[in-house]
Order: structure tokens, then C-alpha cells, then sequence
């Protein structure tokens, strides 16, 4: 079935039938609605890349994650979609991992899909050099790309950002005002976002007069046994602490689940705060104080900003903040 015997069966030319296929409003509504019936009639969908050649326009975006399995991103995911849906946009989903040239071959194809913009999800696709970010501003310079929680400055750009540093630093700075002294900081990655957070433990604690505390800084895994293991190990070692702030909130169960297994009282003898206000945070016993970083608002400020760019409006900003909300449950005595 194709275009043709649309045409014959409605008793139309093909021009029509294609004008009424790309939504062209040179149409009648009464030829229009009679394609549509024969369309149906037929059980003929139209080439959605014939389709997208006409409207000089695919109504596709491509989103690409590094782990579609990590809770944030995939809250990410389900809201960027959901609102690409109400513009009357589809997506392409693309988990690429954490390697470079992944990144940058996933990237091709969503290019070659002729995916009308990109939006990047989380902070990690954004390298340390310009040399490793300049696929990113390559795919710039041909559809609009959109980071979520990410920052690169270049045309046709747009970076929506957590403002994980200030968050951080309030949520360290309620903890020393509560009377924590040795806070423990537990983070997973040195993305842009990651980096934030830390400056912002650094700084909470160097402004409160506790000192430069590298040796209360522990990188690990996004594993709840891992973090579980490792405070287990430092407790076992000597070191002190009586309040722990994590990057994510896996961590911040991980810290929870020591805290048990070691016999201390939570908030009394060790407070927690994790990072991200994610299910986990409401699942966990007791509940934990958490960030919230508002990715839904994030993700709606992002499609809203591509439609903008799409629209051709005039002073879309290159970057817009949100700020983030403590979320106080069970785990902090502040």
C-alpha cells in the first residue's frame, strides 16, 4: 500500500494526499477528512522519513543517557519524554555507557537519524579537555543539543543545571549548626555536577573553621554494600565521624545499613543526608533527609527551552539554574 492508491482510491492527486500527509493547511477540510478515511480505510502509514523531508523535520529528538538503570536518570528519561509527547515530539533512546568513543558513535547515529535536536542526560558527557567535547560541539553546529545537569559553553548549546554547589554547601553547614563536627562526605564521580557537590563540602566545612578535611573524602562505587563496606572499615580503623553527606542517595542507604550493623543510633550517634530525594530515600528505614534537585522541573525547563530555540525565539539563554531543596525526614536532628 502506498501513496499512489491513496490517491486513486480518494480520487485525489498525489500532490494532495502528501499536502494532507505533512499537515499543510492548503487543504479543504472536507478533502482532508476524505484522505484521512481512505488512509484508514487502507491501513496506509505514511514514511515517517518522507514524511519528515516535506515538513523539513523529523519530530524526533535524541536523548542519550550513560545508564538508563540509575533511578535519576531514568526519572530523567520519563519526564523529558513525557513532555516531548505533549509537544508532539518523539524520541530516541541511547544508553551509551561511560566511554568516550561510545559517546561520540551514539552521537552519529542519532545525527544520522535526522533527529531534530539532542538532549544529553546528566553531567558525565561532559569531558575534562575541549578536544573531548568538541563532538559534542560538532553535533552543535548542525541541531540544538541540551544538557541536563551538564555545562559547556559553544553555540546552539543550552545547559539546564542543578545548583548542586549551594545545595550541598547548606545541607554540610545545617549539619555543623546541628553540632557535627567530623562529617564524612561520600560522593561516586568528578562529572561537573560531582565536583560541585564536593566544592561545596569543602567549602561548608572551611568556612565553619573545621579545616581542609581531605582525609573525611571517600570516592566510591554507587553501590548501597560498598558504602556499607567501607564505613564499616573506616569505623573499624578509628576514624571518627558523627554525621555522613553523600552525593546520592544509594550511598546515604549504604551509610544506614552500616549504621545497624554497628550498633549506632540514627540521627542521635550519626546523621545522614543523601542526594537526589529519590525513591530510595522514602523506602529506607528510617526515612532520609535528602536533596531534592528538582529534576522534574529540570527536564520541563529543558524541553520548554528547546521549544523556544525550535520557535525562533530571541535571548534564549545558554544556561539556567535551579535550585535545589533539602528534604528533611529522619536521618538528621536539625
Amino acid at each position: 500500500m502506498n501513496i499512489y492508491d491513496v490517491s486513486k482510491q480518494a480520487g485525489v492527486s498525489i500532490a494532495t494526499v502528501s499536502r494532507v500527509i505533512n499537515g499543510n493547511p492548503n487543504v479543504s477540510d472536507r478533502t482532508r477528512k476524505k484522505v484521512l478515511a481512505v488512509m484508514e480505510e487502507l491501513g496506509y502509514t505514511p514514511n515517517v522519513f518522507a514524511r519528515g523531508l516535506g515538513l523539513n523535520t523529523m519530530k524526533t529528538i535524541g536523548i542519550m543517557c550513560s545508564d538508563a538503570s540509575d533511578l535519576y536518570l531514568a526519572n530523567a528519561i520519563s519526564y523529558l519524554e513525557r513532555e516531548l509527547r505533549a509537544n508532539e515530539y518523539d524520541a530516541i533512546l541511547c544508553c551509551t555507557g561511560y566511554n568516550l568513543e561510545n559517546k561520540k558513535k551514539y552521537l552519529e547515529l542519532l545525527l544520522s537519524k535526522r533527529v531534530d535536536g539532542v538532549i544529553m542526560a546528566g553531567s558525565k558527557f561532559i569531558e575534562s579537555t575541549r578536544e573531548d567535547n568538541e563532538y559534542i560541539l560538532n553535533a552543535a553546529r548542525q541541531v540544538p543539543v541540551m544538557l541536563v545537569n551538564g555545562r559547556l559553553e559553544g553555540k546552539n548549546i543550552y545547559s539546564i543545571l542543578c545548583d548542586d554547589y549551594t545545595a550541598v554547601y547548606q545541607a554540610v553547614t545545617k549539619l555543623i549548626r546541628s553540632g557535627r563536627r567530623r562529617i564524612l562526605y561520600l560522593y561516586t564521580s568528578v562529572s561537573y555536577s560531582g565536583n560541585n557537590k564536593r566544592r561545596g563540602y569543602q567549602n561548608a566545612s572551611m568556612d565553619a573553621g573545621l579545616g581542609n578535611l581531605e582525609n573525611m573524602i571517600y570516592q566510591c562505587p554507587k553501590d548501597i554494600a560498598y558504602s556499607r563496606d567501607l564505613l564499616s572499615d573506616l569505623y573499624r580503623q578509628g576514624l571518627k565521624f558523627d554525621a555522613v553527606m553523600t552525593s546520592d542517595d544509594t550511598l546515604a542507604v549504604g551509610a544506614l545499613k552500616f549504621a545497624a550493623s554497628a550498633g549506632l543510633k540514627v540521627p542521635e550517634d550519626l546523621s545522614i543526608i543523601g542526594y537526589n530525594n529519590s525513591l530510595l530515600s522514602r523506602a529506607s528505614e528510617p526515612e532520609l533527609t535528602s536533596v531534592d534537585t528538582k529534576i522534574e522541573a529540570l527536564c520541563t525547563t529543558t524541553i520548554s527551552t528547546l521549544m523556544s530555540v525550535f520557535n525562533g525565539g530571541k535571548n534564549v539563554p545558554n544556561w539556567i539554574t535551579i535550585s535545589a531543596e533539602l528534604i528533611k525526614r529522619y536521618t538528621t536532628d536539625f
